[in-house]
């Protein structure tokens, strides 16, 4: 029987790209003493065993009692060589060489050949903002100091007392804020857009209580970065999208003015143009939008930027998510449906990196473009996807729309033998989770009595009741997020006026886009 998949140094070894293989090839060649280590490197790298049997047959030279300690030889040399290898390219890798250099000098009461390394280290933390490096870079230039070598005068013992006093503010502050910014995140990955008023409450009070106030002009790059993070997150939980685009400006604005530090924080810079992204679509910026798009599809061109298999990742998901966005902010859905298709093999390779969060949106933003499209058996099957996924406490709200789309979905497939089954599993469903509102009442309620036998005539004023039913709720802070994952009222306008709904989305977009000055004429 095979023995189970040594995971740890695979997975790792199987993240390595082709010039980092070459390189850890050439490294372990200079070796020489120990090529046992070569051989079982290239055994999961070049042959791609996945059961240790297998090993026997690649490497007959490592005996079993050897290949568990050869296993983690071989794991700390891939990551040693990684660190070798990215060393030129990664300024933080640079100053913990020049730290580790200076503690080294330092042991050996070598003080004025450290203060050299400190001072070299200090120069590369101030230009990379980096906080948490050069306290510890301050801490050995007062083991420094305490030697009294130099016999430093006491205006520069101040200097330094003040400086780690300033960094340590800093530092406190981007934990505060960073601390913030996690609780943010997490309530709203599980619960998504705020829609009760108890929970804004909730979350108003939080930030009242433990948001500081700050005065931006002092502020470092980082202390700002994370501060227009919070904003920017805290607006879009409320659905302030005006407010949270004017952060999410100055969020990409700051990488503008300091481009420097798009290398050194490439995902900090691709999130920030993805939320500009988000704001300018929901306030139908569409010139900014496709401004914004060109910059996010640009990252890849920035000069010593180098990717790796997590932010190639990041682009592919971001890039797409805004790629059908645009197809939504002009009604485009049929266009749309093409793009999918053609993402599809990409979509399916990135799945596990992307994260179920990220994979429920995509579902989701695939079905509102099939259902769109008029196309809603395909719709029905990427919404399919979501209803059958176990994980309901991610996502809760898309959880729940995508049970009410799938109704309409089958309402407009003339599946009349289900729908009365579908209701009251639907309805269990918002029950359970506490998510039963009045536009999914209202919904609910319209396909449970819509008699299918009913005349023409009749069938339209029941549209149009339900149409003016949701119309009273668009301005209802904790109603309106129902209208932001579809626009239900396009469909109903679409039934009612016997046109398809990506007409009457594109007729709304078309008029909505003139209102914002995007288009002339």
């Amino acid at each position: 029987m095979a023995k189970p998949k040594s995971t740890d140094l695979q997975v790792l070894l199987a993240s390595l790209s082709k010039s980092e293989k070459r390189y850890m090839t050439l490294e372990l060649q200079k070796l020489g003493d120990n090529l046992k280590i070569h051989s079982l490197f290239e055994a999961y790298t070049l042959h791609q065993i996945t059961d240790e049997d297998d090993i026997a047959i690649h490497c007959p030279e490592i005996k079993a009692e050897q290949l568990s300690n050869l296993k983690a030889h071989l794991y700390y040399k891939t990551l040693h060589f990684l660190r070798d290898f990215h060393v030129s390219h990664s300024k933080d890798i640079q100053l913990r060489e020049c730290i580790d250099h200076a503690q080294l000098l330092l042991d050996r009461g070598l003080y004025r050949q450290c203060t050299k390394v400190l001072n070299k280290a200090k120069r590369l933390a101030s230009q990379n903002d980096n906080l948490e490096l050069n306290l510890e870079i301050m801490k050995l230039q007062k083991q420094v100091f305490a030697q009294g070598i130099g016999a430093e005068s006491q205006q520069k013992v101040n200097n330094i007392i003040q400086e780690v006093q300033d960094v340590t503010q800093k530092i406190s502050n981007v934990n505060l804020l960073s601390n913030i910014q996690v609780r943010l995140n997490n309530w709203y990955v599980r619960k998504g857009f705020v829609r009760q008023e108890t929970y804004s409450t909730e979350i108003d009070r939080y930030i009242q209580e433990h948001l500081p106030t700050l005065d931006e002009s002092t502020l470092s790059f980082h202390e700002r970065l994370h501060l227009y993070e919070v904003y920017v997150t805290y607006f879009m939980f409320t659905q302030n999208f005006s407010d949270a685009y004017a952060y999410a400006y100055k969020w990409a604005k700051l990488f503008e003015d300091y481009p420097e530090f798009i290398p050194l924080q490439p995902m900090a810079y691709i999130r920030g143009l993805h939320k500009l992204l988000i704001t300018q679509q929901r306030l139908y910026r569409y010139e900014e939008f496709l401004e914004t798009m060109q910059r996010l599809k640009s990252v890849d061109k920035t000069p010593k930027l180098k990717l790796n298999e997590n932010l190639r990742a990041m682009l592919f998901k971001y890039i797409t998510i805004h790629e059908l966005n645009a197809y939504f902010l002009t009604g485009s859905f049929q266009e749309g449906t093409e793009l999918v298709a053609q993402k599809a093999q990409e979509l399916n390779q990135f799945v596990d990196q992307l994260g179920k969060h990220a994979t429920i949106t995509f579902y989701y933003k695939i079905a509102c473009m099939y259902f769109g499209a008029s196309d809603y058996r395909q719709a029905g099957l990427w919404l399919q996807k979501i209803i059958n996924e176990q994980q309901v406490d991610l996502r809760e709200d898309i959880h729940c729309f995508a049970r009410i789309l799938n109704l309409i979905s089958h309402y407009e497939q003339g599946n009349t033998d289900i729908i009365e089954y579908l209701i009251k599993s639907t309805y269990r469903f918002l029950l359970l989770r506490d998510d039963l509102q009045q536009y999914q009442a209202y919904i609910l309620g319209f396909l449970r009595n819509l008699a299918y036998g009913t005349t023409e005539a009749e069938l339209i004023g029941r549209f149009d009741k339900l149409r003016k039913q949701l119309l009273t709720l668009i301005d209802n802070p904790y109603e309106s997020r129902a209208f932001i994952y579809f626009d239900i009222i396009s469909w109903l306008e679409s039934k009612i006026s016997k046109r398809s709904v990506e007409e009457v989305i594109q007729e709304k977009a078309l008029k909505r886009m003139k209102q914002k000055g995007a288009l002339v004429g």
